[in-house]
């Protein structure tokens, strides 16, 4: 693809991939770039879609926007995670489709998979269960848009592109301990527990389940690629290809932020999904994508990010 030669809409621009995605496009030389942002257009709107594509008037739309949170924003906003999530994404694809878009790159989440997914991942799995029912609704939602965007192509040819990003994590990502995800909530964690020179620290779950992380550079670099060299939705994982049991992410991180003291269990506390790792042949095969960022060094990353966020607070 010519970057050069296209607009481009990127949903969610200013997020967290958003803005690695946007950054990534420039590199390649995209000059035409639209970020709707919410102030201006609510994508659950359809008069607020339509204006969009009038207004950006785009050959490609990467839609990155999305609800999304831990499993405590999962389990308090079930409803809200469904709609939110179903309805931006219809829109833009029903949309782009009277628009004449050129093509359509939708995000999705590993949380589409069915609960008992045998690991590692495979796309061929998707449709072989219900999702781990902490983030069912969020999960469906994102499935829904899978099928609408296969049905659109049978029908009318609509060129589009699905990528289902395992756990994302890097500098940029929000650390609200209501709404956060694992990794920012955890670093967020043991840095005020070492701050404060607390004796323990308390975390959901066992600790037993497992999960598999994305460095937020790579995710973007496995975006990007698929845009550019896809043209139909066959759903693509974008992962690591790693397994990593909560417990030994927690031990991580507490040494990389200098907490020594105790790590805490509350199991009254849901673990979500039992396991969490993808086959990531197939981003191999059609993408020549690879994660280049480990784990411990995107962990550093991380923690060194959020420390520097924290300075202008700790001095003021």
């Amino acid at each position: 693809m010519d970057w050069s030669a296209l607009r481009v809409t990127v949903t969610g621009g200013a997020g967290f991939l958003g803005r690695v995605v946007c950054e990534k496009l420039r590199r390649r030389g995209c000059v035409s770039i639209c970020v709707p942002r919410s102030c201006a257009y609510d994508l659950r709107r359809e008069a607020d879609v339509a204006r969009m594509y009038e207004e950006c008037r785009p050959d490609v739309v990467l839609h990155l926007a999305a609800t999304v949170g831990g499993i405590g924003a999962n389990r308090a906003h079930p409803g809200r995670f469904f709609y939110n999530n179903l309805m931006m994404g219809v829109h833009l694809i029903e949309y782009g489709r009277r628009y004449g878009l050129g093509k359509f790159v939708q995000v999705g989440t590993v949380c589409s998979y069915p609960k008992n997914t045998p690991v590692p991942f495979k796309e061929d799995d998707l449709w072989r269960g219900y999702p781990e029912e902490t983030n069912a609704p969020y999960g469906v939602a994102k499935k829904a848009l899978m099928v609408m965007l296969n049905a659109y192509q049978r029908e009318y040819g609509f060129k589009s592109v699905v990528v289902l990003p395992v756990n994302l994590y890097g500098p940029g990502d929000h650390t609200d301990p209501e709404t956060s995800h694992v990794v920012p909530a955890l670093i967020r964690k043991c840095v005020e527990a070492s701050e404060r020179g607390d004796e323990a620290i308390t975390c959901w779950g066992s600790g037993k389940a497992s999960r598999e992380f994305l460095y937020v550079d790579d995710g973007a670099e496995g975006v990007v690629l698929a845009a550019e060299k896809m043209e139909q939705p066959t759903p693509i994982n974008l992962g690591s290809g790693r397994e990593t049991t909560i417990r030994r992410l927690v031990e991580l991180i507490a040494r990389l932020t200098g907490f020594s003291g105790r790590i805490e269990w509350d199991t009254g506390k849901p673990d979500g999904q039992p396991r969490r790792s993808l086959d990531v042949t197939r981003a191999r095969k059609l993408l020549g994508f690879e994660a280049k960022v480990g784990l411990e060094e995107g962990l550093g990353r991380t923690i060194e990010w959020y420390r520097s966020q924290r300075e202008p607070e700790r001095v003021g």
